[in-house]
């Protein structure tokens, strides 16, 4: 599965983007499409995974109530809504796909990533 990030870009604390995770390829046995990101100087993170059905989401504690993960199979494409951004959330955004049915995979268990998109908050 290859996999495009987009959306990601400067924003002042307390706004709003959307990211888009578009998805080519084999897609079959990918079951859960995730975010993470990697703030500057840390380890990558989760953020949010969905089924690729879209009936199910998880999220970091961090984000509940802020980011929002969707998906259209239409057009095989997953989006993260970044609501309420805040400082703390700048950082390197990727999608990822994992042929594991589960929202909790851990990061090593997720087979295909995107190439990430920038997202600053200022303060």
């Amino acid at each position: 599965v290859q996999l495009q990030a987009s959306g990601g870009g400067l924003v002042q604390a307390g706004g709003s983007l959307r990211l888009s995770c578009a998805a080519s390829g084999r897609t079959f046995g990918r079951y859960v499409m995730g975010w993470f990101r990697q703030p500057p100087g840390k380890e990558r993170e989760f953020v949010a995974a969905i089924t690729w059905r879209g009936d199910s989401t998880h999220y970091a504690d961090s984000v509940k109530g802020r980011f929002t993960i969707s998906s259209d199979n239409a057009k095989n494409t997953v989006y993260l809504q970044l609501d309420s951004l805040k400082p703390e959330d700048t950082a390197v955004y990727f999608c990822a796909a994992t042929g594991r049915f589960s929202l909790s995979a851990p990061i090593d268990e997720y087979d295909d990533w995107g190439q990430g998109t920038l997202v600053t908050v200022s303060s």
